[in-house]
């Protein structure tokens, strides 16, 4: 029997959909039907600018396939954050888009407390140099990027999504990265570790895949998988599981199937 949804997939903060490519080959060989979103053009842009972006994009492939039941949507980083704006705020009264199952994937539910690092008068300039070159532009301003802003830990989107809570008809998920052993080759330029931001302060913590802790990510109610699920896969493949290679992780894309296989 076919999946009756089809799976949009979403992509993060300066990434494009073809981080995608291992799972839209899984989903395409267990006859998923999938729609690849992207906004990677969109690079000023803000959460209200990509939701719509998405929003339309949703709507004309469900005119252009003659759909209008039910989606599944995977997202991954900020991309889920945009996704559940809006899904939870722009269409949280209306509820014209119909969704099954949000699957987030190292998702920032809490707000980025890397967002919030960027921006710390302390810890940022030396944070930003070292993830320059890698995790973002050697000129990286984090004042001038709209979305780093708005999904700070501390920032209005993210309070926004508080306040307006969890969309019923929902089934929420939540796929995590973590480095139970400890080991530095995990995400070698924290030494393994994941900044993680609370109002008593900074920590850094193993519950975290290098970029967004698991405070980060939790969510009431949500199913979680936090993989590996064989410590051991660590002493083989540690920076796998680090955030930046969550989407095209083996292991990740079979828990993403199985999700919607659920």
């Amino acid at each position: 029997m076919q999946p009756s949804c089809p799976v949009v997939l979403v992509h993060g903060w300066k990434s494009h959909p073809g981080v995608w490519e291992p799972l839209v080959r899984r989903l395409e060989e267990e006859s998923f039907v999938c729609w690849n979103f992207s906004h990677s053009k969109l690079r000023d842009a803000g959460a209200e600018e990509i939701g719509r972006a998405l929003m339309d994009f949703i709507n004309n492939m469900r005119e252009e396939h003659a759909y209008q039941g039910e989606i599944d949507i995977v997202c991954h980083s900020m991309g889920a954050a945009v996704t559940r704006y809006m899904l939870e705020v722009m269409d949280g009264d209306s509820r014209n888009i119909s969704v099954r199952t949000l699957i987030g994937i190292g998702p920032p539910n809490n707000g980025s407390s890397m967002a919030e690092l960027f921006n710390d008068p302390v810890h940022g300039p030396n944070i930003l140099q070292q993830l320059a070159g890698t995790f973002v532009p050697k000129t990286y301003d984090p004042a001038a990027d709209r979305l780093v802003q708005e999904f700070r830990s501390t920032g209005p989107f993210v309070q926004e999504l508080r306040d307006v809570g969890l969309r019923s008809d929902i089934r929420y998920r939540v796929i995590v990265g973590g480095n139970v052993t400890g080991t530095p080759d995990f995400f070698p330029l924290f030494e393994g570790q994941t900044w993680e931001y609370s109002p008593d302060g900074w920590q850094m913590t193993a519950r975290g895949d290098g970029i967004v802790s698991h405070a980060d990510s939790c969510m009431p109610g949500a199913d979680v998988a936090m993989l590996p699920d064989d410590p051991t896969a660590l002493s083989v493949a540690a920076s796998e599981y680090c955030h930046v290679r969550l989407p095209g992780n083996p292991e990740v894309v079979e828990q993403v199937i199985r999700f919607l296989r659920k």
